[in-house]
């Protein structure tokens, strides 16, 4: 049974909630002193890392793994749902970033100023990203957390965000103001990218993709012994995360029992390779026939 590490995962996103409010606060402060696009993008950008706290929190509130009458199979997709969401938000901060970007240079504006004192409170900015970022990936690593490493990927992008400003920033501190506005480009794209990588992560979690080739279910499967083939598998879900393995399992015994206790070792060996995975499978006799005994692949 899949452990339910929703306390854990809530814990850490209040954390790094209340450190992106912050960090927020702190580049929309100075990105207001200063004029400067590239920052006010990346304060903009801050926005949706808070957004995305909220949204985990309310994610993973529903996303329990535990199955119920209304679920039987579980709650766990409301996470991916909620990484989908973070994806959106990405989408949302590219568009306004390349917007604000385009009408800077069709219809100009005032010139960004810089000090050192401002520059030294982007460092701290810096440092807090990096913290949130590892912490929230290990983490999720570590509790199977889909929302957090989605936020992590999130927050990574954000240390690039920040570094590529606090240089073009230092650009326009040495005299070069068009730095700013051309840094906001990278800016885009790197929160475009970011997006995409956490849309492509949580995909095929929703739209039960493959999780697992059936020729490597059948080879665990047909290793026990009392088993003669099996067909019509199926599996679908995240590695790693929950997996759900379906098949028809042929074996050599007259009895019940027996059969029972080989499809208990075939469970067995499944669960040891690719745990949380739940297990359903349908026993067929020795004399079973099937055009589609086993599984090749279509390359």
């Amino acid at each position: 049974m899949t452990a339910d590490n929703r306390a854990e995962v809530r814990k850490v996103l209040i954390i790094t909630l209340v450190l992106n409010l912050f960090v927020m606060g702190l580049k929309a402060i100075v990105g207001s002193w200063t004029g400067s696009l590239s920052l006010l993008a990346d304060a903009l950008h801050s926005v949706t890392d808070s957004a995305n706290n909220v949204l985990g929190l309310i994610a993973s509130k529903f996303s329990s793994p535990q199955p119920d009458r209304e679920h039987p199979y579980g709650h766990s997709k409301f996470e991916a749902v909620g990484a989908l969401g973070i994806a959106a938000f990405l989408g949302i901060a590219c568009f306004e970033i390349l917007q604000g970007a385009i009408e800077r240079i069709l219809k100009g504006g005032e010139p960004v100023k810089i000090s050192l004192p401002e520059l030294s409170l982007l460092l701290i900015v810096l440092g807090i990203n990096i913290f949130v970022a590892f912490y929230e990936r290990a983490v999720g690593r570590r509790v199977g957390s889909p929302i957090l490493i989605a936020d992590a990927t999130h927050t990574m992008s954000d240390i690039w965000v920040t570094i590529s400003v606090i240089g073009g920033l230092i650009g326009v501190w040495l005299g070069y103001q068009w730095m700013d506005v051309v840094l906001a480009f990278p800016v885009a794209l790197l929160v475009f990218w970011s997006g995409w990588s956490v849309l492509k992560e949580n995909l095929p979690w929703l739209v039960d993709q493959m999780a697992i080739a059936p020729e490597v279910i059948h080879a665990i499967a047909t290793s026990v012994p009392g088993v003669i083939n099996c067909h019509d598998i199926a599996s679908r879900g995240v590695l790693g995360r929950q997996v759900f393995i379906e098949m028809h399992l042929i074996v050599e015994t007259p009895d019940v029992q027996t059969a029972h206790q080989i499809t208990e070792e075939v469970e067995s060996r499944l669960e040891e390779r690719f745990r949380p995975v739940r297990i359903l499978i349908h026993v067929e006799p020795p004399g079973y026939k099937s055009e589609q005994i086993s599984f090749e692949s279509k390359a």
